[in-house]
């Protein structure tokens, strides 16, 4: 989960809380490009509407910290799509695909920023565009198969949950701790779907430093913490433990119906960028160690937020290569190099290392990897719907 929100942008009935708002002009963006200029202050957009089908939003960060930028549905909190990790002097795009109707767009820069939403308006087009249908039955096929990965992999979470809750809530830490990491994985697979559910996601997977004053501490992150215990730490009661296991396990069924829900569908754009999400994790919690502090098992987050991220390459892969093969041939061989790369740690099936046991040297490796790969993926979604 990414530090202070969760990050909804696949599912199309998500919610978050309250971001930062972005003040557009009064002008009408000309071919669905958008110009987003962040600053400490907030964001500023060039332009309040745009016609309908694919927009590119072009955030420019000219803060001084990084940012995320969001298009947020008519009730002004669920997600339809959002990018972030933009660092100090960094331009990123995010493209979407969204029919006529009212929206809004958010961007964080600052905690002091305005916490307000502003209204972006998506307008009817007289024009038509001739359809794709080559493209359209490759990116119609992409959902069903990512859709399908999804349910799959979250099928395996309810399981893996309820054998590590029966261990955890009799006591046997030690065989809780041995299934705490691969439980998580498939759950860090698919993690932007997940945290679409804005709801579920701070009650699954919230870290204790991101806890807002007042607020009851729930979920993985609070068991990975009664499991490693650190100094001077009060162990939870078996009443407790039991709590936190009724809760874990609730929401984790909530979380299967919702994916196995008949409305429950994709759209390519949020596919390409979830997977763009996905390596941003790893960029933002995973290498830094920030995500699992206490049991140090982020290369197995690692090791599932790259595949997740692999997954949702290959099934658009067919679409993007309408576009141009160069692309897919790039994100490949990075792809290859960092698998390679973290294979030396471990694997999901054997356990990898702890993450205290990486060397600077190593940890700057990795990173330098995901970089290259992430600015592949970024390409995917626009290659993808072009």
């Amino acid at each position: 989960m990414s530090p202070r929100f969760a990050l909804p942008s696949l599912a199309l009935t998500a919610s978050v809380i309250a971001l930062a708002g972005c003040v557009p002009n009064a002008a009408t963006a000309e071919a669905g490009a958008i110009a987003v200029t962040a600053t400490d202050a907030g964001c500023t957009l060039s332009a309040a509407t745009a016609p309908a089908g694919t927009i590119v939003f072009t955030i420019t960060n000219d803060g001084s910290s990084s940012t995320e930028f969001y298009l947020l549905g008519s009730d002004g909190s669920s997600i339809v799509s959002e990018v972030e990790n933009i660092s100090p002097g960094l331009t990123r795009d995010l493209t979407v695909q969204v029919s006529a109707g009212d929206y809004y767009t958010s961007c964080r820069e600052s905690d002091s920023a305005s916490a307000t939403p502003e209204a972006f308006a998506v307008t009817e087009t007289d024009s038509t565009v001739a359809a794709d249908s080559e493209r359209q039955a490759l990116l119609d096929q992409a959902a069903v198969t990512y859709k399908a990965y999804v349910q799959q992999e979250v099928a395996a979470l309810v399981d893996a949950t309820d054998e590590f809750v029966a261990a955890y809530t009799s006591g046997d830490d030690d065989t809780a701790r041995s299934l705490y990491a691969p439980a998580r994985s498939h759950w860090e697979a698919i993690e932007p779907v997940a945290e679409s559910f804005g709801d579920l996601d701070p009650s699954m997977d919230l870290r204790e430093a991101d806890l807002a004053e007042g607020e009851q501490w729930t979920g993985w992150h609070a068991m990975e913490k009664d499991l490693w215990a650190p100094a001077g730490y009060t162990p939870l009661t078996a009443d407790e433990r039991q709590a936190l296991a009724d809760r874990l396990v609730s929401d984790t069924a909530e979380l299967s119906d919702r994916v196995n829900a008949d409305d429950f569908t994709f759209e390519a754009f949020q596919i390409g960028n979830g997977a763009k999400e996905l390596l941003d994790e790893v960029a933002t919690g995973k290498i830094t160690g920030e995500e699992e502090i206490w049991s140090g098992t982020d290369l197995w987050d690692f090791r599932a937020n790259l595949d997740g991220a692999y997954e949702a390459f290959i099934v658009l892969k067919p679409a993007a290569d309408l576009t141009g093969s160069d692309l897919s041939a790039q994100i490949e061989d990075r792809y290859t190099a960092l698998d390679n790369e973290l294979a030396k740690y471990g694997s999901l099936d054997d356990g990898f290392v702890t993450y205290s046991a990486l060397t600077s040297d190593q940890v700057l490796e990795l990173s330098r990897l995901v970089e290259a790969l992430s600015e592949s993926m970024s390409q995917l979604t626009a290659a993808a719907v072009a």
